[in-house]
């Protein structure tokens, strides 16, 4: 029994007596005068010694922790309430990565889940296509509630039933909010990917029913059901009252959670959620604005307008009107939102933007220290979901840092590029095909041809050979970086248990450009510079793939900066709950991060043979890891063999049964070590350590041998 269990059930005490004497006070000054820990006295989590009663984790949508450009401060040091937070009061950890390919969906589900795409269900990007079963493909959202089928906003009324997020067993994927709610706390989101609705077509009756009001409205009125229904949201725990039907609360239905999950409720949308977190009035930001749509509607404001002042409102007062647990995403500061312009580092509106975010974090941790929130009760996590490729010329006048002297650009903007024009132009491939529009464009060839089949041969040696001339710089640029086909995408975990999502082969492009399918003939130059854009993501390149983290809270070093330890979104999930003293029901791609946590939070199991230990989860993220050493070296490999020229494509078939055996290897390894990483963190099973030492140095072979072979 739990010491919370038995205090409920002893008489009236001096405890009992402070919880009268709170309610009575809680009555007469209004909820808000009620200490958040007093209202979230159901929440159990485990911490070591009993540390941590609030999570709050936040991401943002490409922010930066390096400099774009080298006079101009970067995105965090233009935000020191948030950057000295973070190394005062724990460690930033500067050497972190993104999983493949680098977008806003797939960098946070995985952030959430702590597994690759191949375990989640969204590899490719924010938007795809998928294969029909004639061969043709269809668009489809990675943004879609948790439980809900592939969203194609071509249709109301989806054929494919499949989830969206799936497991590599076909299944809907295990839920971040379980460990929480099981737990007794109550999980609020804002704007976090697929914990929420995202969308009115296919969210809303798949949550609140086809024939309910909620789903009526969402037909007959859209901009209102954005506003009332999607983007917040608060998941419950077993019993609680905030998300009961009285107050619109809904069954939380997760069909396919190991262990099951029945009884739950949650709350969806504004609409709901508002009026038991702001009481007393309608919602309103950091600096006192009503929290409203573009229209005018009071409610969420889309997920281009969460500003850090409107976001961390929602989080306050989530925190405090009995929601201990909340996870928040940011809009990125680049673009002047709702329609742009993009801004190049240090232009007066980029500047100006994140002086708002600084002073909206500001205004955060003073209120949240006045609720009794702070770094000795807290564990605070924020992030980026991946860095941005800035696409422009220099900036004026030369020397300009942004703070002191604003940037000007005359060259700025995304390069858009037809890739069907280019190809028939400059190729001769008139072949059909669609495209995901990125600058890691996934390319499917009408038909649905094979790998070998001629059609897709001749296809993928085209694309590697294209080139542009670069409106910006006017060099002629070679297009492709590398070509990654279903084989190395598996290795790359991209390849999901639907095979109805794997397109024909990736394209991971030159950063400055963003292709799309286009036509045959290019009207204007095949390659357009888009002001509108300017910060591309997806690619295979460093300033995309490297990110940030930072950790705040007991439990966690105060170490400042930490550049040396290799870590990726994965490493997120299993390094938060090892610090609550929580448990997911199913195993991690990552592993914690205990070099960066006290001595004193780790079980034993993670403190001996940590040496041997280190090395251990060392190896395993640069085997495992899509953007590790071992993944960067196959891709070398992939973008050889698809491009090669041989008549009989022998050198083609030889590369690509290479890069098969590779991915058996790695992944004999990795079902060795991650059971191991596992264990030592949530079992109590130290590591053996003359097994530890051999699967290292199998690892370090292997490693070798695949940098030889690229």
């Amino acid at each position: 029994m739990s010491r919370k269990a038995w205090l409920s059930r002893g008489p009236i005490t001096l405890v009992t007596a402070m919880a009268t004497l709170l309610a009575l006070i809680w009555g007469f000054l209004g909820a808000s005068a009620l200490p958040a820990s007093a209202a979230s006295n159901s929440c159990q989590l485990n911490s070591t010694g009993n540390t941590i009663h609030h999570v709050i984790y936040v991401q943002f949508d490409n922010l930066h922790f390096t400099r774009d450009n080298p006079n101009v401060p970067s995105d965090l040091e233009q935000m020191p309430n948030l950057l000295n937070f973070i190394k005062g009061n724990g460690v930033l950890l500067s050497n972190h990565h993104t999983p493949l390919i680098a977008h806003t969906a797939t960098d946070i589900l995985t952030s959430l889940t702590g597994v690759y795409p191949d375990q989640h269900g969204v590899p490719i990007s924010n938007s795809y296509r998928y294969f029909n079963p004639d061969g043709t493909s269809n668009p489809a959202v990675s943004f879609a509630y948790w439980t809900s089928p592939i969203f194609d906003p071509s249709t109301s009324s989806p054929t494919d039933k499949t989830f969206n997020m799936l497991t590599a067993s076909g299944k809907n994927t295990p839920a971040p909010w379980v460990p929480y709610t099981r737990a007794g706390c109550n999980f609020g989101a804002v704007a976090t990917a697929n914990t929420i609705l995202e969308n009115t077509t296919v969210d809303v009756p798949t949550v609140f029913g086809p024939t309910s009001s909620q789903a009526t409205e969402a037909k007959t009125n859209p901009t209102l059901a954005q506003a009332d229904f999607v983007g917040i949201g608060v998941h419950c725990a077993q019993g609680a009252t905030l998300c009961s039907s009285a107050n619109a609360g809904q069954p939380d239905r997760l069909p396919d959670e190991p262990g099951g999950y029945s009884g739950y409720m949650g709350l969806f949308g504004h609409k709901y959620v508002a009026p038991q977190i702001s009481p007393n009035g309608p919602l309103t930001d950091l600096n006192g604005n009503v929290i409203q749509d573009a229209a005018g509607n009071k409610g969420f404001p889309g997920f281009d307008g969460m500003s850090a002042a409107t976001s961390l409102a929602y989080v306050a007062a989530m925190q405090e009107h009995g929601v201990p647990v909340t996870y928040a995403y940011i809009s990125d500061a680049h673009d002047m939102h709702p329609n742009g312009p993009a801004f190049g580092p240090g232009q007066a509106g980029y500047v100006a933007a994140l002086k708002s975010y600084n002073d909206a974090f500001a205004k955060f941790f003073a209120r949240l220290a006045k609720d009794g929130i702070n770094a000795s009760n807290t564990q605070f996590v924020f992030t980026a979901d991946e860095g941005d490729h800035f696409v422009g010329g220099a900036p004026s006048p030369i020397g300009c840092d942004g703070v002191t002297t604003p940037c000007t650009y005359s060259k700025i903007g995304e390069l858009n590029t037809n890739l069907a024009g280019l190809l028939a132009t400059e190729q001769g491939i008139t072949t059909p095909f669609n495209v995901h529009a990125d600058s890691a464009p996934n390319i499917y060839i009408t038909g649905n041809p094979t790998q070998t089949d001629a059609v897709t041969r001749l296809f993928e040696r085209a694309v590697g050979k294209l080139t542009a001339t670069n409106p910006i710089t006017g060099n002629t640029d070679k297009l492709t970086n590398f070509l990654a086909d279903p084989v190395e995408m598996k290795l790359l975990h991209m390849i999901t248990a639907d095979p109805a999502r794997t397109p024909t082969f990736t394209m991971f492009a030159n950063p400055d450009y963003f292709l799309f399918a286009g036509a045959r003939t290019c009207s204007s130059p095949c390659v357009v510079e888009n002001p509108a854009f300017a910060w591309n993501h997806g690619d295979v390149s460093p300033d995309i793939n490297t990110t940030w983290l930072g950790m705040v809270g007991p439990g966690v070093r105060h170490i400042g900066v930490d550049s040396k330890t290799w870590s990726d979104h994965t490493d997120i999930r299993p390094t938060m709950l090892a610090l609550l003293g929580l448990k997911d029901d199913y195993a991690h791609d990552g592993r914690v991060l205990f070099e960066d946590l006290t001595a004193s939070a780790l079980p034993r199991s993670l403190q001996v043979h940590q040496k041997t230990l280190l090395q251990l989860a060392q190896i395993y993220k640069q085997i495992n890891a899509p953007v590790g050493k071992l993944g960067l070296s196959s891709l070398r490999i992939s973008t050889t063999a698809l491009q090669s020229n041989a008549a009989s494509d022998i050198t083609y078939t030889q590369l690509e049964t290479k890069l098969s055996i590779i991915t058996s290897q790695r992944n004999a390894l990795v079902g060795q070590i991650s059971p191991l990483l596992e264990n030592a963190a949530f079992n109590g099973q130290s590591i053996n350590e003359p097994q530890a030492r051999v699967l290292i140095s199998q690892g370090q072979a292997l490693l070798k041998q695949v940098n030889q072979e690229a």
